[in-house]
């Protein structure tokens, strides 16, 4: 049973088992700050230039087919393509169809997404949906959002968007790292570990989730004995793994990507097994590693655990994910890039423009306040006949706060098996604020 807010923390927590299989994991890591009004932080940027509409909503992808989240990249741009397509078959967006355009993000080691910003800015993107990491999206908002563009993330976590000067352009429906450093830390507890060793990459996504949990652990009065912050482009991990070894810890929460593939043999072969401490995973690298030649050995993970964002993925919707991408086995915020699409043209029609600073002014109305609906062709006929609507979609409800957060927010919990593969056990959902 996980213990709920600690300490008085307003975490109210849903608990609902499930047994549905994760996504390889992900979500991403450090970001711009997000703010439907105006930022309380400072920023030297300048005032946004005011983007004007044309008549056709342009969608915009900035989404990772390369670089050390290209994982996510299918089930994201299969989310955007699917809503794309919906919308356009209940006859598109002020009488004409969406237009897409998808790009690279790449990650921080290339300048992929500034090119490709440049790129969706040429040909007149109202919308820009990305990027997955947040570090990348640190690097471009100012770009769009200097734009008079709006930026909506599918996947951006990072605490740094909810005070950032984006000149309330900058939206995200996934929640940010407060919610899942408290799961996460909460899950620990309460199996029993009190003493914590956290290794977190450093980007604006390791360390802030790093922080979060270790809050939460020493809230719920547990101690991180040791907290490690790694270049995640190391050539090798033994002396990161070597800290947290001498601190002796129960349990170490791996906050990281691609890397772990390299810092889990590291674990192993000092004698960090899972069966002697218990590995917590989160988004970043909540994936199936298998066993074979491209996996680990068998038992590696066995036990183990981890938090993801994102509500149960019916298999109704993975279904008509794979039908524009039949070879998609993995589906992390592929709801939340579908979500993203729809509010967004749900907005562009509640303004009655395209122009994207009308459509962020929108955001927040179509997204909470009025009567539910869950598809572009319902939410879109309650407009037509004058009603407030309330979208609520595959991901959940979604609920923009003041500063373009999800409000509310679900967090799946899931645990591996000895062939080193996860299946969900809960979701917790539990408000933002606390």
């Amino acid at each position: 049973m996980i213990r709920i807010a600690p300490l008085g923390r307003a975490l109210a927590v849903a608990a609902a088992a499930s047994l549905a299989l994760t996504a390889c994991g992900g979500g991403e890591d450090s970001a711009a700050p997000a703010s439907s009004a105006p930022a309380a932080q400072s920023s030297s940027a300048p005032a946004a230039a005011t983007a004007q509409g044309d008549g056709v909503l342009t969608v915009g992808t900035l989404l990772p087919q390369t670089g050390s989240l290209a994982f996510l990249g299918p089930p994201e741009f299969a989310g955007v393509g699917l809503a794309v397509k919906e919308i356009n078959d209940a006859g598109g967006v002020l009488g004409k169809p969406v237009v897409q355009i998808d790009t690279d993000s790449g990650d921080t080691s290339t300048n992929i997404a500034s090119q490709s910003v440049d790129k969706l800015l040429q040909q007149k993107a109202d919308v820009v949906v990305g990027a997955a990491s947040s570090s990348v999206s640190l690097s471009v908002i100012d770009k769009i959002t200097g734009a008079g563009v709006v930026q909506i993330s599918p996947a951006n976590t990072s605490d740094q968007f909810t005070t950032y000067n984006d000149k309330g352009l900058y939206f995200r429906t996934a929640p940010p790292d407060v919610l899942q450093g408290r799961v996460l830390g909460d899950l620990i507890l309460a199996d029993g570990n009190d003493t914590v060793g956290i290794l977190a990459l450093q980007d604006a996504y390791g360390t802030g989730l790093a922080d979060n949990v270790q809050k939460a652990v020493e809230g719920g009065g547990g101690q991180v004995v040791e907290k490690v912050i790694y270049d995640p482009k190391a050539a090798d991990y033994s002396a990161d793994v070597a800290k947290i070894k001498e601190a002796n810890p129960k349990a170490i929460a791996l906050i990281g990507f691609d890397e772990t593939k390299k810092i889990i043999p590291e674990l192993v072969k000092q004698g960090l097994t899972a069966k002697k401490v218990k590995y917590y995973f989160v988004d970043g690298n909540l994936s199936n590693y298998g066993t074979g030649k491209d996996g680990f050995p068998k038992g590696t993970l066995d036990g183990a655990k981890g938090t993801q964002p994102g509500a149960q993925v019916s298999d109704d919707f993975k279904a008509k994910l794979k039908t524009v991408d039949p070879n998609l086995k993995d589906f992390n915020y592929g709801p939340e890039s579908y979500d993203a699409t729809i509010l967004t043209a749900l907005a562009a029609v509640a303004a009655k423009s395209d122009a994207p600073a009308d459509i962020a002014a929108k955001l927040q109305e179509v997204s909470s306040g009025g009567e539910k609906c869950k598809d572009f062709k319902s939410c879109n006929d309650l407009l037509s006949a004058g009603k407030d609507i309330d979208f609520d979609g595959a991901s959940g409800p979604i609920e923009f706060n003041e500063a373009g957060d999800p409000a509310e927010a679900t967090i799946g919990i899931y645990e591996y098996g000895a062939d080193n593969t996860n299946k969900n056990v809960a979701f917790n959902t539990g408000k933002i604020a606390g």
